[in-house]
């Protein structure tokens, strides 16, 4: 019962499809978007390669050991907050495996991460699809969920818990995010697909941070969050982490292989997770907005106001200061971007997604291309935005704008999987 009411709370949350036409629940919320390219204001990205005291990076190295731990630094403090540093690794235990899943085609894993050391607190359940078809180590994407795993793919061995709520009824039946997962895509391309819901690390409503694994980390005597500590999206690339630890064990799994995934907020989370822990191979953005990879200055679609203003617990208090402030943040989104050089990342626009940003999503791509320089490395491939349905992915910082709404749709799967072949099955 516990985790159905969490359900229902964050579908109430979820109500994107209204505010990308400027619709909001709250009557305020819609008059801090902008949707007029005449109104982003003026504005100088801040220097990726400048140092905090003056110094331009001419080197790798200069920008692996000075600037990359100052941009790094800067935003666990003001904008995602800082999440525990673990003394040990968590329990995880793998509860179930079926060898034959799929009519054969896969191998099929389900898997409980504790998230504290109290075994009746948060965990993971965690859902691997390995295909059956691919000898030895098997690449994976690490896709974090807004529902539950057995709505990845209609999977008749995988049980569905009782849900008495009609609105929950209709958007989590067995295989109800098949279209955004394209599980079957996925293996055979010779993928491994390990997903799991958001929720299960910390429910996406706003209660001061009460819930989830926030108040197991509190310190002795404290009962709410410091201003620099975790907001709920480093909650979730955390967990993310936490999964990561679990694939590394696996002696299926190739862990110097995993990519990981997100859309949306989700997207944010899979980009910092891709930025905060350097064992994720590949980063995908799927259509992760302000706050994820579309310069902030701009000021278009989203907004950091309204993304503080509506959705109050993602963030650390300390990003709050620059709600109608983006000019002063000490930093914007390429950095972010930057963070994950030398790795590829793969950042998906939408045509009809104003909300999101396509320029600005596009623009976070570029501004990072000086860091990927650094190691030899090219950038987009492009000096302008590309056509809609034709994406860039030359270089280790890939594109594409499709036609469409926000979503997670077949023909950007067609991208990732083959922007992964490059890097997954060349090497």
């Amino acid at each position: 019962m516990k985790n159905i009411m969490i359900w229902i709370m964050l579908l109430l949350s979820i109500t994107y499809t209204d505010a990308q036409n400027g619709k909001s629940p709250r009557k305020d919320y819609a008059k801090l978007a902008n949707y007029d390219e005449s109104k982003v204001p003026q504005y100088t990205l801040p220097s990726v390669l400048m140092c905090h005291d003056g110094e331009m990076v001419q080197t790798k190295e200069q920008w692996e050991q000075k600037r990359r731990p100052e941009i790094l630094n800067l935003f666990t403090t003001y904008m995602f907050g800082k999440a525990p540093v673990l003394k040990h690794k968590l329990p995880c235990t793998v509860s179930r495996i079926n060898e034959k899943a799929l009519n054969g085609r896969a191998t099929r894993k389900e898997i409980t991460i504790q998230l504290t050391d109290d075994p009746q607190g948060p965990h993971i359940d965690l859902q691997l699809y390995l295909p059956n078809h691919v000898s030895g180590k098997i690449p994976v994407f690490l896709g974090i969920s807004f529902m539950p795993n057995y709505t990845i793919y209609d999977d008749p061995d995988l049980s569905v818990p009782e849900i008495t709520d009609e609105k929950m009824k209709k958007r989590t039946f067995r295989g109800s995010m098949d279209k955004s997962w394209q599980l079957d895509k996925i293996l055979e391309h010779g993928y491994g697909l390990a997903t799991f819901c958001y929720n299960d690390v910390d429910p996406d409503f706003d209660d001061d941070f009460q819930n989830g694994v926030h108040p197991y980390y509190y310190e002795k005597g404290q009962n709410f969050s410091d201003p620099d500590q975790w907001g709920s999206i480093a909650a979730w690339a955390w967990g993310m982490s936490r999964a990561m630890d679990y694939l590394e064990t696996d002696k299926k799994v190739d862990a110097k292989k995993v990519a990981v995934i997100g859309h949306s907020r989700l997207g944010k989370t899979a980009v910092w997770a891709g930025a905060s822990d350097p064992r994720f191979a590949l980063v995908i953005s799927g259509n992760s907005g302000c706050c994820g990879v579309a310069i902030s200055r701009r000021c278009f679609g989203e907004t950091v106001e309204a993304m503080n203003v509506r959705f109050p617990h993602w963030f650390c208090g300390n990003y709050k200061q620059f709600n109608d402030r983006e000019k002063y943040l000490p930093f914007d989104q390429h950095e972010l971007v930057a963070l994950i050089a030398p790795r590829p990342i793969y950042i998906a626009s939408a045509e009809e997604d104003n909300w999101s940003d396509q320029k600005g999503e596009f623009l976070g791509g570029k501004g990072a291309e000086p860091v990927y320089a650094l190691y030899g490395l090219g950038g987009i491939g492009c000096e302008e935005m590309p056509p809609v349905d034709t994406p860039y992915m030359n270089g280790p910082i890939a594109y594409h704008n499709r036609k469409g709404p926000h979503a997670v749709l077949p023909y950007d799967w067609e991208q990732f999987l083959r922007f992964a072949d490059k890097y997954f099955k060349n090497k």
